[in-house]
C-alpha cells in the first residue's frame, strides 16, 4: 500500500524569514534595556537567544521551516524511517522488510551511499525510498554549522544519491533532528522537505532491544513517522528492527511507503 502525500511535502518558502524575526528580537531587546535597565534588559537578551537555540535544538520545531512529524491519517499504518545507511548491515535490514512485507524510507549519508554504491541501488530495487542525511553526519556540529558548511553538507548527499540512483531524493532529516536557520536555504533549493518522527526508541545508541522496543511502542498510532537506524556501535540495529516489525503487525500496523501523485506502487 501507498499514502500519497504531494500536499505534505513543503519545503520552505521563505528560507530567510527568520532573519525579519532575529532583527526585530534584537530590537526589542535594545528597547527593553533602554527603558527598564540593565537587569531586565540582559534578561531579555538571554531570553530571546535562548528561543533561537530551541528552535535549533528541538527536533519538531517549525521555528526555521515546516517539518512532517505524522501522516495524517487514522488507519493503522506507518512510515517507518531507517538512518545512518548505507552499512553492513543494509542487505540483512532488507531482507527482514521483505519477511514482513514492510516498506521504508532509508535517510542515507552521502560519503557512506558513496562508499557502497550497490547497496543504495539494492534499497530502490527492492522498492524502498531513499532520503537526504548529510553527506558526512557531523552529528556533535550539525547544529552549529555555517551557511557554507550546511549547504555542502547537504547539497553534496543530494548530489552522491542522485548521482547512484538517478533521482533526486525528496526528503531531508537534520542530523540528530537538529535545524539551525542555515539549513531551509538548501532544501528550498533542492526541493526538500523535512521530515521528523513522532515514534523512537534512541535505537542509535541504546543497546537495549526491550527498553528501544518499549519506547518506540508508547509513540504507535495511525500514522506515525517512525525512526530507527542501522549500523550503531552496539550491533544490535537488525534485532531491534525485527522486534518493531514483529510489535506492529501483533498490534495490526502497516509500515508504508508515502508516494507522490504519479508515482508507481509503493
Amino acid at each position: 500500500m501507498a499514502f500519497t502525500v504531494g500536499i505534505l511535502h513543503r519545503p520552505p518558502r521563505h528560507p530567510h524569514a527568520w532573519i525579519v524575526g532575529f532583527v526585530a528580537s534584537q530590537a526589542a531587546v535594545a528597547f527593553i534595556w533602554w527603558r527598564h535597565g540593565a537587569v531586565i534588559g540582559l534578561t531579555a537578551l538571554v531570553a530571546s537567544h535562548l528561543a533561537f537555540l530551541w528552535g535549533t535544538l528541538w527536533p519538531t520545531s517549525r521555528l526555521f521551516g515546516p517539518v512532517l512529524t505524522r501522516l495524517p491519517t487514522q488507519e493503522r499504518v506507518l512510515w517507518l524511517t531507517i538512518d545512518d545507511g548505507p552499512s553492513v548491515e543494509t542487505p540483512a535490514v532488507l531482507d527482514l522488510l521483505d519477511a514482513h512485507g514492510a516498506k521504508a524510507t532509508f535517510f542515507l549519508v552521502g560519503d557512506r551511499a558513496l562508499a557502497r554504491p550497490e547497496l543504495v541501488r539494492e534499497i530502490v530495487r527492492r522498492g524502498h525510498g531513499i532520503g537526504n542525511h548529510s553527506a558526512s553526519h557531523p552529528a556533535a556540529w550539525f547544529w552549529a554549522l555555517g551557511p557554507a558548511r550546511m549547504r555542502d553538507e547537504i547539497e553534496r548527499a543530494q548530489a552522491a544519491i542522485t548521482g547512484i540512483t538517478g533521482t533526486p531524493p525528496r526528503w531531508f532529516r537534520s542530523v540528530v533532528g537538529m535545524t539551525n536557520p542555515f539549513v531551509a536555504s538548501s532544501l528550498r533549493r533542492l526541493g526538500l522537505a523535512r521530515v521528523a518522527w513522532s515514534a523512537r526508541g534512541f535505537d542509535g545508541v541504546a543497546g537495549s532491544v526491550d527498553r528501544v522496543i518499549a519506547r518506540i511502542a508508547k509513540g504507535l498510532q495511525p500514522g506515525a513517522i517512525v525512526l530507527m537506524h542501522e549500523g550503531a556501535p552496539h550491533g544490535r540495529n537488525v534485532e531491534m528492527l525485527d522486534a518493531f516489525l514483529r510489535l506492529a503487525g501483533e498490534r495490526g500496523y502497516r509500515c508504508i511507503l508515502p508516494t507522490f501523485p504519479g508515482d508507481g506502487p509503493g
